[in-house]
C-alpha cells in the first residue's frame, strides 16, 4: 500500500509532478533519439577516417623504411637533429545536445605550413622527402580523427545517461505517481461515499427528530 497522505493537496501536487515528469520523459527521448542518430553519423565519419588514417600510416611508414635503406643512421639522425617547423594545437568545445564536443585547431611556429623541411636535399634522399610530406599531409586527419573519436566517447557516455534517466521515469516514477494518485482517488471517494452516507443519516434522524416518525409508526390502529 502507498505510504502517500491521501488529501485533495497531495493529489494535486502528485497531478503536477505526473504532469512534469511525463513532459520531461518525452524531452529526454527526443534527446537521446537525436544524440543517437549524430553519434551514428559520427561513428560513420570515424570508421572512414580511421581507415584513411591508417592507410596514410602505411604509406610514411613504407617511404621511411625506403629511405632508410639507402641512408645511413647517421644521416637520417642529423637529417631530423634540428626541426625546423613546430606544431600547436588549441582546443576549444562545441556544445551539442549538451555534450562540450572539443575542437582543435593547429598553429605553425612560421607563417609557412609547408616549412617543414629540416635538411638540406644534398645529402638525403627523395623517400625521405616523401615520408616527411606524406607525414605533414596526414597531420589534419589523425587530429580530426582524434577529434571524432573523443566525440564519439563522450556522446556514447550521455546517451547511457538519458537512457538511464528515461527508463528511471518510464519504469519508475511515472508509474508510482499513477499508483498513489490512484490510491489518493480511490481512498478520498471512499470518504465521499462515507460523508454522504453520514449526511443521509443524519438528515434522517433529523427528519426522524422533527415529524416524529417512529411515534407515528408506534401507535396503535383504531379501527
Amino acid at each position: 500500500m502507498p505510504t502517500v497522505n491521501p488529501t485533495r493537496m497531495e493529489l494535486t501536487r502528485l497531478k503536477v509532478k505526473l504532469a512534469t515528469a511525463t513532459r520531461g520523459h518525452k524531452l529526454l527521448k527526443d534527446k537521446r533519439d537525436e544524440l543517437m542518430r549524430q553519434f551514428l553519423d559520427l561513428v560513420r565519419v570515424n570508421k572512414t577516417l580511421r581507415e584513411k588514417v591508417e592507410q596514410e600510416l602505411q604509406d610514411a611508414n613504407k617511404n621511411f623504411v625506403l629511405a632508410r635503406s639507402t641512408m645511413s643512421s647517421e644521416a637520417v639522425e642529423v637529417a631530423f637533429m634540428a626541426p625546423k617547423q613546430e606544431v600547436s594545437v588549441d582546443v576549444d568545445t562545441k556544445n551539442v545536445m549538451s555534450v562540450d564536443i572539443p575542437q582543435f585547431t593547429t598553429h605553425t611556429r612560421t607563417s609557412d605550413a609547408n616549412d617543414i623541411y629540416s635538411y638540406g636535399f644534398a645529402f638525403t634522399s627523395s623517400d625521405l622527402d616523401d615520408a616527411v610530406q606524406s607525414l605533414a599531409e596526414l597531420q589534419d586527419d589523425m587530429l580530426k580523427l582524434a577529434e571524432v573519436e573523443k566525440s564519439c566517447q563522450l556522446m556514447a557516455a550521455e546517451i547511457e545517461k538519458t537512457r538511464r534517466r528515461v527508463n528511471a521515469l518510464e519504469h519508475v516514477m511515472i508509474p508510482e505517481y499513477q499508483k498513489n494518485i490512484k490510491y489518493i482517488t480511490m481512498k478520498l471517494d471512499e470518504n465521499e461515499r462515507s460523508t454522504q452516507i453520514r449526511l443521509m443519516k443524519v438528515k434522517d434522524m433529523m427528519l426522524e427528530d422533527k415529524h416524529h416518525y417512529k411515534e407515528k409508526l408506534e401507535e396503535p390502529v383504531t379501527e
